[in-house]
This record gives structure tokens, sequence and C-alpha cells, in this order.
């Protein structure tokens, strides 16, 4: 018999980076099911008109997820004016892009303080809510770069590949405890979203829509899948291909570009892009960071 779909209308999301791209579609796709949602973003002034398009039941408050004291605002906030919180999407993240050895130290800290740190930070206050209640859904968001490694996204793809290991761990420590506490990690290929523009591209596979994401991450809510693949059929090549001899995995992987992905990222297209998000207004008070082989700025609303 098929488990009975869970039953999501009246529960209160937190989505991190929710101004733009996935954390966007997924608040859409959570307010479609009757959600009440909570949009945070480093850029509040995004964060507001994304709000106010989405309609009555969703709330833009301001946070930065590499501080403990915002999140832990965002999520009080979330909880005054929406009620007790059901679900966690750790969705903010940032991705410059270019060769390891030509990578600089602070951009490899501040991507892990956003994509690494701000998963761990979210997770823990989450779970100090929903353990009192024995409740709750905590969704991060990795990548199909934290299970294959990414050339040309080295520190990228070291913090998602430690996004899977902590939710695997904290999973593990759940059951333990014995609560009634899910949580999911969610791994999309390529994403049409600012932070995806002018990656490269692998045979046979196409990129996503941010609603393809936002769908599954609603499924997983329904179901209580923990590793989340989209596209589905991403997960039987992981599987088939961790069959294989490594020599002939990687030649493979050569043969359909998958290894150009980032590697072969049109940095002048990723310029504009990041000179777009410079603009939008809070990410002038973001350091800025180096991305080879040009300097970039980017903004942890850009999510995945």
């Amino acid at each position: 018999m098929a488990k009975q779909s869970r039953i999501l209308a009246g529960q209160t999301a937190a989505i991190t980076g929710a101004a733009r791209g996935i954390g966007r579609a997924t608040a859409a796709a959570f307010l479609r099911r009757g959600m009440r949602v909570a949009i945070g973003d480093v850029d509040l002034e995004a964060a507001e008109r994304t709000a106010a398009e989405l309609g009555t039941r969703a709330v833009a408050l301001p946070l930065d997820v590499t501080e403990r004291a915002s999140f832990a605002a965002f999520l009080d906030g979330a909880e005054e004016q929406l009620g007790p919180l059901d679900v966690l999407v750790n969705n903010a993240g940032i991705m410059p892009l270019g060769r390891f050895v030509d990578e600089d130290d602070e951009t490899a800290r501040r991507m892990i303080d956003i994509n690494l740190h701000g998963v761990i930070i979210g997770t823990k206050l989450a779970l100090e809510r929903m353990l009192e209640r024995d409740r709750g859904h905590i969704v991060n968001i990795s990548s199909q770069a934290g299970k294959f490694g990414a050339p040309g996204g080295a520190t990228y793809s070291a913090t998602k590949h430690a996004v899977v290991g902590l939710t695997e761990a904290v999973r593990g420590e759940l059951h333990l405890m014995g609560a009634h506490v899910d949580v999911s990690y969610v791994m999309p290929f390529v994403v049409n979203t600012e932070l995806g523009s002018g990656l490269g591209k692998a045979r046979g596979m196409s990129s996503l829509e941010p609603e393809d994401v936002a769908e599954a991450i609603v499924e997983a809510l329904q179901h209580g899948t923990v590793d989340v693949w989209v596209p589905k059929s991403a997960k039987r090549q992981f599987l088939f291909g961790s069959l294989l001899p490594r020599a002939l995995s990687e030649r493979m992987a050569r043969l359909v570009k998958a290894d150009r992905v980032l590697a072969g990222a049109d940095h002048h297209v990723r310029r504009d892009y990041e000179l777009r998000a410079a603009r939008s207004g809070a990410a002038e008070a973001q350091p800025e960071l180096q991305a080879a082989p040009e300097r970039q700025r980017i903004t942890q609303s850009a999510g995945e």
C-alpha cells in the first residue's frame, strides 16, 4: 500500500535566500499548498517585493545566514507572525567559480560561511524549536556537485558534500533520539537562475527551472524523502556510475562533458549577473569576493 501523502496546508515554513530563484519558487509552491511562508533574505527590499507579489500569507524578514543572532531573529519573527515553525528550507548559497589554485582565501571562507555554516546554524536553531514539539522538517539545498565533485567549483563542491554529510549525520542522531523530525537534502542539476547563469552544458542533461526544484521539495515534505535528486533520473545515473571502475566512469563523464559544466562557465556572462546583484542594494554591504578570472560580488539571496 502506498504511503499516504502528508497534508501541508496550515503549516508554517521559513526559507532562506527566498527573494529570488529556487527560494522564491519554493515559497510560491508552498503557498499554493495552503502554507504560510517567511521569506528571509539579506536583500530585504527584494524580499519585501517578493512577499508582496506572492500574497498575504507570505512575510519578508531580514536575514544574514552567517550570523546566529540574525538567523534566530528571522525564525523568531516567522513564528511571531505566522505560528510555530513546521518547515525550514536552508536555501541561501553562493557559487563563485574558477580554478581552485586561483581562488583567494576570502572567497573560500565566505562560501563556507554561507553554504555550510549557514546551514549548520539554521539546522541547530530550527531543531531547538522542532524538538520541543517533536515534529518538523528541515530541507537543506545541496547540489549534484555534492555527490560528484565539479571541476571549476572545488570549494563549492566541498560545501555541498558537507551539506549531504551533515544532513545524513543529523538524521542518524534524530533516529537515536527517537525524535519525529525529518531532514532532507536536495541535489539539483543546473538550474536556470542567476546563480546558474553562463554555465557549460552536459550532453543529455537539460537545465532545470526553479519550479522543478520547488515541486521536488514539496514532494519531499509530503513523503518524507531524505535524498532528493532533481531530476529523479540523476539518481539512477549516479548508482550506475558508482558500479563502474573509476577510470571508466571518469571517461564517460568527460565524454558527456560533465566535467565542463562549471569549469567551462562563461565568466563574462556571470560577470553581468554579479553586477546586477551588486546593484540590488543589500549587495553593497557584502564584502567583495574574488572569482577567477573576474572579480565578482556575490549575494546570499542567489540561493541555488
